[in-house]
């Protein structure tokens, strides 16, 4: 390819990493797409049109400088836009393989406006990171001179993980406290191996570990250790737990053996993969072999769920969700690629209740759209009527996630939180109304994205600096 030349678009069509066909990829949890070659990846770098306005980059949460790394793809410039692309991303090869880019930056692309199908921005994130691993241009965030303040950080997902690189790499002491036994959060124990493999993660822990961060895991605050023993051991603190209480669904027969959540279906699974012994698993309480599996809601849980239980070995596999395709929130990639692999969605239906103890079915009702309601989707309505029993050995329910009570659990009335439980915290600085507290990702915005965490904990770590940097250490007070 000639140097320099961008704007392909016009004569090259978009084109993806090849998938695994799914009659082999439904038998294993590893990835489903191939690595693109260096020259399909300088390739399809090549369709970007350079607009003067990248809408891709401004609707990344990170602002990613997404025409800048490609432009130097293209050119065969692989070690800048690695460079790139780690100054603004913590974790690129981790968004390159999670992020919903047909709703971000591949979603607003200007050529996919035009009709000419969307840069793959994705695939090539992936690509210059993967490559950047191997050849060995990721180097761990040592600091160039040692400071004496020091950082706790609850919650060892993509938040605090984005924080505690940015905080080590300026010389901080910084010390991750975490309630599981592996560093990660849903990074590890949430999202299926299929969509990002564990040793992606584990390489990241490692490097981290490498540059001084502290973990300490299988600590649960509040219980283990107190949130105020935390405060009086560092100069300021982050919280950044994540959202994992579940909600619940009132409706008879929801209390029965097969009735299960998400998160916990989700973690044995992840767990049986990295080789734990799993006694739910292996008695048949959260593993989907052998039987007919409901999954209800839309979300991208809702996805990781029936692709899991495909790969169990389920001898059916059906989704329902109270909307239609178009309306709901998890990502249409996800969709497509759960169809292709045998799931069945069901639309525009919901759950009344539950038959049996074990469960034996789902009686469903179904479902129109109605009017908007305030967020502006159209609200879903009862069928009067039309109501009819989906059968089932295991339904999974993924209706999200709320927060846990803080303040109770860590028993400290002063840590505010809004209406909806989630940790009041200042939008810019991340700062709470305890001095020198912060807080990021799902515990302040509710359940969210990896991206919009890793954003809260970069720009928490800037603001902590600056705090430390002018007002020294709280443990005194």
């Amino acid at each position: 390819m000639a140097k320099n030349q961008m704007l392909q678009f016009v004569n090259l069509q978009r084109d993806m990493p090849q998938k695994r066909d799914p009659s082999i990829r439904d038998r294993d949890f590893n990835e489903i797409y191939a690595e693109f070659s260096e020259a399909k990846a300088e390739e399809q770098a090549s369709r970007c049109s350079q607009c003067g306005v990248p809408y891709c980059q401004s609707h990344c949460p990170l602002h990613n400088n997404i025409p800048d790394w490609l432009r130097l793809t293209a050119e065969g410039r692989l070690e800048e836009a690695y460079a790139l692309a780690q100054d603004t991303n913590t974790f690129p090869e981790i968004c390159g393989r999670i992020c919903p880019q047909d709703r971000l930056c591949e979603g607003n692309c200007v050529i996919e406006k035009s009709g000419h199908g969307t840069v793959t921005i994705g695939s090539i994130e992936k690509f210059i990171t993967d490559t950047a691993w191997e050849k060995g241009w990721v180097k761990p965030g040592t600091p160039r001179a040692e400071r004496p303040e020091s950082v706790g950080i609850i919650g060892a997902g993509p938040g605090g993980l984005a924080a505690a690189d940015r905080l080590r790499r300026a010389g901080i002491q910084v010390t991750v406290y975490d309630r599981y036994d592996r560093a990660g959060g849903l990074l590890i124990y949430g999202i299926p191996g299929f969509k990002l493999e564990k040793d992606v993660v584990a390489r990241r822990i490692n490097q981290l570990e490498q540059a001084g961060v502290q973990f300490v895991l299988n600590c649960t605050v509040g219980a283990d250790l107190s949130f105020q023993a935390i405060r009086g051991q560092h100069d300021a603190v982050l919280i950044a737990t994540g959202v994992y209480k579940s909600r619940d669904l009132q409706a008879p027969g929801v209390g029965a053996a097969g009735v299960v959540r998400a998160i916990d279906y989700l973690t044995a699974s992840n767990r049986v993969n990295l080789g734990d012994q799993v006694p739910e698993f292996t008695d048949g309480e959260l593993n989907a072999a052998g039987k007919r599996v409901v999954v209800i809601g839309g979300g991208d849980t809702a996805m990781d769920c029936v692709r899991t239980a495909i790969r169990q070995g389920a001898t059916s596999v059906k989704c329902l969700y109270r909307r239609d395709r178009a309306n709901m929130p998890g990502s249409q990639r996800e969709v497509q690629n759960a169809e292709e692999e045998g799931v069945e969605f069901v639309w525009l239906t919901a759950p009344k209740g539950f038959t049996g103890d074990p469960v034996t079915g789902v009686m469903v009702q179904k479902m129109r759209l109605g009017p908007p309601d305030s967020s502006g989707r159209q609200s879903p309505e009862v069928i009067e009527g039309a109501d009819y029993t989906e059968d089932a050995d295991l339904v999974i329910m993924a209706l999200g996630f709320m927060p846990e009570d803080l303040p109770a659990l860590w028993n400290e009335e002063a840590l505010e939180v809004t209406r909806w439980g989630t940790i009041l915290a200042d939008f810019r600085t991340h700062e709470t109304k305890l001095p020198g507290v912060y807080a990021v990702g799902d515990i302040v915005r509710g359940a969210s994205l990896v991206v919009w965490a890793i954003r809260d904990g970069r720009e928490a770590a800037d603001a902590m600096l600056e705090y430390l940097s002018n007002t020294g250490s709280i443990a005194a007070e």
